[in-house]
């Protein structure tokens, strides 16, 4: 039986989450239709920006991202500490972004003086939209939404462009993170869309590079890598260590490419106890192995107990592939 979505993404489990959306039927987001000979290549550059832009307004950031042919993936970290210091005006400025808002709220930005009620009831809405822009829910809903929109315009047609609702995967410790991470990254990799992670145009992980090569700050969007310093927040890893562990694993993914490389696992597989078998699952069938939580056997079987299952599902991947 489904579980609600509210059950699922639950910010007191874990602010990690992968999503994945996908095209109906036999509709191309990207790339050529090989039914119809159609070059949608150019909605590629559209749902990337649309997840830059509508990250922007969200206390959300991107921590890995694929557009493929009629599918997306993109990993998510949802931030409630930067929702927490926004001012009531920043709240009314990022939601204004992204929608008109209501005539209380437009006065509100125009400095015109408002009245005791009017106050009550914008901070009524201040309140819902704070919470909002901190919700998976509402952010995929609009990416969603704008790029079907674009699509079916450019289609003459109406009616559903995405199968339905989007897929999520909770990520409840630091290995089902990076793990989940190299399997959105190397997507591209994996179906042979591009030969290598820097090539791998509108992915996260050559944006990444990009900035590292050129020197430049990562997009505010991205999220970064804080490695162990605890009293930032952000991805508890190295940005060099998980480059190389892309690198690597890209090569490994690669037939042609396998004896390029070193037969030694990267020392963050070894650090986070990782076998190179286990570690190739993960990174190319990461979403067949697990439905909605993911990590090592013990966090996944409190879980459930913490969402009242009257009968814990099985296990044994959780264990098998993360000890």
């Amino acid at each position: 039986m489904p579980r609600p979505r509210k059950t699922i993404i639950s910010l007191d489990d874990t602010p990690y989450y992968h999503c994945v959306a996908r095209c109906v039927r036999r509709a191309f987001l990207c790339g050529v239709d090989h039914y119809s000979g159609n070059d949608y290549e150019h909605r590629r550059q559209w749902l990337e920006d649309k997840l830059h832009s509508t990250a922007a307004a969200f206390a959300i950031k991107l921590c890995a991202y694929a557009v493929m042919s009629n599918h997306y993936h993109v990993v998510l970290h949802v931030r409630i500490d930067l929702a927490s210091e926004w001012s009531d005006r920043d709240v009314v400025t990022r939601w204004h972004s992204l929608f008109a808002g209501n005539l209380v709220s437009q006065r509100f930005l125009l400095g015109e003086l408002l009245s005791d009620i009017q106050m009550k009831l914008l901070s009524k809405d201040i309140e819902t939209w704070r919470a909002r822009l901190c919700d998976i829910s509402w952010y995929m809903r609009i990416v969603n939404e704008a790029v079907a929109r674009k699509a079916n315009e450019e289609d003459h047609c109406t009616g559903r462009f995405w199968e339905g609702r989007f897929k999520s995967q909770a990520l409840l410790d630091d290995r089902a993170l990076l793990a989940c991470m190299a399997y959105v990254d190397l997507n591209p990799v994996r179906t042979s869309v591009s030969d290598s992670p820097e090539a791998s145009d509108h992915a996260c992980v050559k944006q990444r590079i990009d900035a590292l090569e050129k020197n430049q700050p990562e997009k505010k969007t991205i999220e970064s890598f804080v490695g162990s310093q605890a009293e930032k927040t952000g991805i508890p890893f190295r940005l060099t260590e998980y480059l190389e562990l892309v690198d690597w694993t890209g090569r490994i993914l690669r037939d042609d490419k396998r004896d390029a490389i070193n037969d030694a696992l990267p020392p963050i597989l070894e650090r986070l106890a990782f076998n190179e078998e286990a570690w190739k699952i993960l990174t190319t069938k990461f979403e067949q192995q697990f439905k909605h939580w993911v990590g090592s056997a013990n966090i996944v079987k409190q879980t459930y107990s913490d969402k009242c299952y009257q009968r814990i599902p099985s296990t044994a991947n959780h264990k098998i592939l993360f000890g």
